[in-house]
């Protein structure tokens, strides 16, 4: 009998469906039991003697480097940063991951974050809690320029979302030339105005356009972060990057943690260098840093994978990752 550690949390949280297809098909599992994110020694040592294992975001590299008995990593989403994939295929240990299944969940999130520190609406739930009343102003995603850095699975789907809003701008920073993906998003674009104006409304269309990561930081109304964390992209948001920004933009941040760091953005929010930012990613989680104590931030829970379908279909797929790898069937394999 396979053994399989799950060292994900939560897992199984509203649906039982990733477990039943684990034991249906043979498999013993055992399911984290600290009721939190484990750390990475505490992953090494409750996962070591497993055949498989599902894991979240925590660090895995003090488990590779200990086991000799694991034969998968299968990651419950898409970012492989705490995987040490050159050491797994040094060892001989494969790797799964759910590049689909988290996408619709965390590009609403993220838009949903733009409107919030847009529209400065956490700022204004806190004032009526407090007891105040300004009725703070801010600004619409319509007639703004909105700017997308990484234009992957998750970038192209925020891209369509932000399109009913009809900014002015979309700009889009990526390492690869996306031109025929935003021609179709421009012809959807194009289409939207047409709908809005046989109902008597006249909108110019939103232009999309790829830049540079300069140009990106200083045209951005707000900007939005889809890339994922490697040596390259660590700290890219530092305070130099910042400083280019404009001091009215806002910050989204629901990639990872370590894209922006969280010491330069305190100050440069502290100083109102930029208006706003919203991390649902930090380097260390949960996050209790000095970021708390500042109003022009929101900060939520590493929590754009948490709707309650994408997170049944992110650990059903896992699941099944792990089913077809052991029984010769399908699987989402990393390279």
């Amino acid at each position: 009998m396979k053994s399989v550690f799950v060292s994900t949390f939560p897992f199984c949280r509203t649906s039982p469906k990733a477990l039943e297809i684990l034991t249906s098909n043979g498999y013993k599992v055992t399911i984290n039991p600290l009721g939190r994110k484990m750390k990475p020694l505490e992953v090494m040592e409750a996962a070591k003697d497993f055949d498989a294992l599902i894991a979240g975001t925590e660090d895995l590299t003090p488990l590779v480097k200990e086991t000799s008995h694991l034969n998968l990593i299968s990651r419950v989403g898409v970012g492989l940063d705490s995987v040490p994939l050159e050491l797994c295929n040094k060892k001989g240990i494969s790797v799964a991951y759910t590049p689909d299944a988290v996408s619709p969940a965390v590009s609403e999130l993220a838009v949903s974050l733009i409107i919030d520190a847009m529209r400065k609406v956490t700022y204004a739930d806190r004032e009526i809690r407090k007891g105040e009343w300004t009725r703070p102003y801010g600004s619409r995603i319509g007639g703004s320029t909105i700017g997308i850095l990484g234009f992957g699975r998750i970038g192209k789907r925020v891209a369509s979302h932000l399109l009913g809003y009809m900014p002015k701008e979309i700009l889009v920073c990526d390492l690869l030339n996306q031109e025929q993906s935003m021609e179709r998003l421009q012809k959807l674009s194009d289409q939207m105005i047409e709908m809005n104006q046989t109902l008597g409304k006249n909108w110019n269309p939103t232009k999309l356009i790829q830049v540079d990561l300069e140009t990106l930081l200083k045209r951005s109304d707000a900007l939005t972060i889809h890339i994922p964390l490697n040596e390259s992209t660590k700290n890219l948001l530092d305070a130099k990057a910042m400083f280019t920004m404009k001091p009215e933009a806002v910050l989204i941040n629901t990639a990872r943690g370590g894209i922006v760091n969280e010491d330069d953005l305190y100050q440069m929010l502290k100083d109102q260098k930029i208006s706003a930012a919203a991390m649902d990613v930090f380097e260390e989680e949960p996050y209790k840093g000095p970021l708390c104590n500042l109003e022009n931030v929101i900060l939520t829970q590493h929590m754009g994978s948490c709707s309650n379908d994408c997170r049944e279909d992110m650990e059903r797929e896992a699941a099944e990752n792990v089913v077809g790898f052991f029984n010769g069937g399908n699987w989402e394999r990393v390279v």
